[in-house]
């Protein structure tokens, strides 16, 4: 049975909400120690220490700040990123004169999710920004950037519409952008070339469990391994604007690089690569079992 592009389009944006929820809930913990120690790298001296200090100073709840959010986030995201991945696919082939059944090399589905994620970085930045001021609100009150603290979702939401207005969700756009659309080309790169090698001239349709994890695991490592500076700078904007009018990409860039050095732009990269192998595996194994249940379910009509 042939699936029409509504539906494709359907199981793909579902599949991607599923990938989605695996990844927030087995990451969270090393995304919160990561925008900490991002934010404010002279408050823990590595992951051991921001761990133990986040558990003195809030609990073991003070690790799962800004999963509401977070959750929010990954599933729009993954939920936008895997329909439009599916989209781009399609004008990929129409680019390089294919069929439509033609399978795409490596390097062309990298272009595919590269340009997908350009529509994903939408939806993305304003639930991330509220994620990553709750998860580094403790620090914030800590040095003195604000006064009072806001410790619900609801209550961050409500003061960056008083301050900044609807726009102020979209504080770090540019650099949200400037990690989403090079980092996917090489997380669907990644992902897909080390498909290919576990398959080794068979349909990576096929693959099991443990290769999808692993090279699903692959591709989120290699996305935070080439674009991480960035991430830094993006949540140093998101998350110190709540203080007061924050500089913007290029601004903020200079300042770190020049008042606290280059390696200041990877504090915190321990936590990530640990998250990024585990949950972006989780992600990619929900995805897709979900959408071969789903494919097989709409076949059998």
């Amino acid at each position: 049975m042939r699936i029409n592009s509504a539906i494709q389009a359907a199981i793909d944006l579902t599949a991607g909400a599923a990938g989605g929820t695996a990844c927030v809930v087995t990451g969270q913990p090393f995304d919160t120690a990561k925008v900490k120690m991002q934010t404010f790298p002279n408050m823990y001296k590595g992951l051991v220490d921001c761990f133990v200090k986040t558990y003195k100073q809030v609990g073991f709840r003070g690790f799962y700040k800004g999963t509401t959010p977070a959750l929010l986030a990954n599933i729009a995201e993954n939920s936008v990123l895997f329909m439009c991945y599916g989209f781009c696919q399609q004008i990929v082939r129409k680019i390089v004169g294919v069929d439509r059944k033609t399978k795409l090399s490596d390097l062309q589905n990298a272009a595919a999710g590269s340009f997908a994620s350009a529509f994903a970085t939408l939806v993305l930045c304003p639930t991330e920004l509220v994620k990553c001021r709750l998860q580094a609100m403790y620090e914030m009150q800590l040095s003195g950037k604000i006064i009072q603290g806001h410790n619900t979702v609801w209550s961050v939401v409500k003061g960056v519409i008083q301050k900044d207005g609807p726009l102020g969700f979209y504080r770090g756009l540019s650099s949200t952008l400037l990690r989403e659309v090079p980092g996917y080309f090489f997380f669907f790169g990644g992902y897909e070339l080390s498909r290919t090698f576990f398959a080794s001239g068979r349909s990576k349709d096929d693959l099991g469990p443990v290769p999808l994890l692993l090279s699903g695991g692959f591709g989120g490592s290699c996305l935070w391994i080439s674009v991480y500076p960035v991430d830094c700078v993006k949540s140093r904007i998101q998350v110190l604007s709540m203080a007061g009018k924050q500089a913007g990409f290029m601004g903020t860039f200079v300042t770190v690089v020049r008042t606290e050095g280059v390696l200041a732009l990877y504090s915190g990269l321990t936590p990530t690569m640990i998250r990024a192998f585990v949950a972006n595996g989780a992600l990619f194994l929900a995805y897709e079992y979900s959408r071969k249940l789903m494919m097989k379910q709409i076949d059998s009509y």
